[in-house]
């Protein structure tokens, strides 16, 4: 059985758009990609890891689940998400934020190839762009 789903671009931190997945049919439910916008990992998990519990092999689920334990900082649990996904029976149908159609399995291996290059994580702030308080 293939699902229809959507990839939608988040970004972590400028300039990098992270893909997330977004069940198509359950519009009202983002699968945390808003909350993992808004740079709230600890509550994106929460909502994953049930998402998650309730469907162990569904790829949308556990590609955010990945996403959201890098941006967390444990690369471990994001790196066995993605594969997870990777290793799906089922391919997950997606249409990427930039209009193009991808499958759940090519999401996954680029989702394993930003976190080698540490793409999830929040680029450091160059020194000049730093503040200073009283």
């Amino acid at each position: 059985m293939s699902l229809i789903a959507l990839a939608l671009a988040l970004t972590a931190a400028p300039p990098i758009d992270l893909p997330t997945a977004r069940l198509a049919q359950a519009p009202d439910s983002d699968l945390a990609a808003q909350t993992l916008a808004a740079g709230r990992e600890d509550e994106a998990l929460a909502v994953l890891r049930k998402a998650s519990a309730e469907n162990p092999h569904d790829p949308a689920v556990l590609i955010n689940l990945g996403i959201a334990y890098a941006q967390a900082g444990n690369d471990a649990k994001a790196r066995e998400s993605f594969e997870a996904a990777l290793a799906c029976e089922d391919v997950v149908e997606l249409d990427t934020a930039d209009g193009s159609a991808t499958d759940s399995r090519r999401l996954a291996r680029k989702a394993l190839r930003m976190l080698a290059r540490g793409e999830f994580r929040a680029a450091p702030q160059p020194a000049d762009k730093l503040t200073y308080r009283d």
